[in-house]
């Protein structure tokens, strides 16, 4: 390679450059590319017309009718049942089996008759002896019920009428009087009254004062005159002299001069100097949009396809 030209390391960052997919064919535009071109070349593959299906065996696949059955008969299904069953009575050693009696119905209510065991003697009708009959005797008699509708009549319920007792007519304060006056008598010292009365302050004014005040000083002499204040100086800038810092300037203080020793230049056997290999370059890198048409766009649909955006 020339020496003046750039190694592909230091144009795209890799070591070399890939070869571009391609066969050397030359660039056919899509809008003037033809579509199925070969459909046009020779003759075509022509299938037959659609066949109607009918009584014929015109539209089936095969060309002869295939029965389920081939040389079936006819079956009854009651007579092979019988035939059956005459083939299995056939493999009877006797006779059938034939209970000694039939079963014996009661003859009534209380009766035994058809049953496994005899009548139960619990269950006999042989009376107990039993105490003659005692009668309880009457019930308690009470008087007949009193006529009246109550509002009036005096002795009609079953307790004892109510007596009379008088009822003043200044009962009620009577007894108020005397219950407030033994409540009075309980009481120790005057009645308790709250702090409740409205102020001006939740506390004592501070600021009242009872006290008569002093008489007022009269001032006789004349006050001095104020004089403003004023500062020293105005403020000084750093001028390249250090004049407005609140220290002295610093003295001079001697700096000998030194050779600065200088280190030696390494080189490789051909007398070059070593340069150390650059780091990694920024290569070009496919849009997430380019990727979304390469994977969308097929040979098969780049004609047709509106639209590769995902959005």
């Amino acid at each position: 390679m020339p020496s003046e030209m750039k190694t592909d390391m230091e144009r795209i960052g890799l070591f070399s450059e890939p070869t571009y997919i391609t066969i050397g064919d030359k660039y056919m535009s899509p809008y003037n590319r033809p579509f199925n071109a070969a459909a046009s070349k020779n003759k075509q593959m022509l299938p037959g017309g659609l066949k109607v299906r009918s009584a014929l065996q015109e539209g089936y696949f095969d060309s002869q009718f295939k029965r389920v059955f081939e040389k079936e008969a006819y079956s009854d299904p009651v007579k092979l049942r019988r035939q059956f069953k005459m083939q299995q009575s056939k493999k009877n050693i006797g006779k059938p089996f034939l209970p000694s009696n039939g079963e014996k119905k009661p003859s009534g209510t209380g009766s035994y008759y058809g049953t496994f065991s005899a009548p139960i003697e619990a269950m006999s009708a042989l009376q107990v002896h039993k105490t003659p009959y005692k009668s309880p005797g009457k019930n308690v008699l009470t008087n007949p019920p009193k006529h009246g509708t109550g509002y009036g009549y005096h002795n009609l319920t079953l307790s004892k009428p109510y007596p009379y007792t008088a009822d003043p007519y200044d009962r009620e304060k009577q007894m108020r009087k005397t219950d407030n006056s033994s409540h009075r008598s309980l009481l120790k010292g005057g009645a308790f009254f709250l702090n409740l009365h409205p102020k001006d302050l939740f506390d004592s004014n501070p600021y009242k004062f009872d006290k008569p005040l002093p008489p007022v000083k009269k001032s006789g002499g004349k006050k001095p005159a104020v004089i403003p204040f004023k500062p020293s100086s105005p403020a000084k800038k750093i001028g390249g002299m250090k004049a407005g810092t609140f220290e002295v300037y610093p003295s001079h203080s001697a700096d000998p001069f030194k050779v600065k020793t200088t280190k030696a230049i390494t080189k490789n056997k051909e007398g070059r100097v070593f340069q150390p290999s650059p780091g990694p370059k920024s290569r070009p890198v496919k849009s997430v949009v380019i990727a979304n048409i390469m994977k969308t766009v097929t040979p098969a649909n780049y004609m047709n396809l509106q639209s590769v955006m995902a959005y």
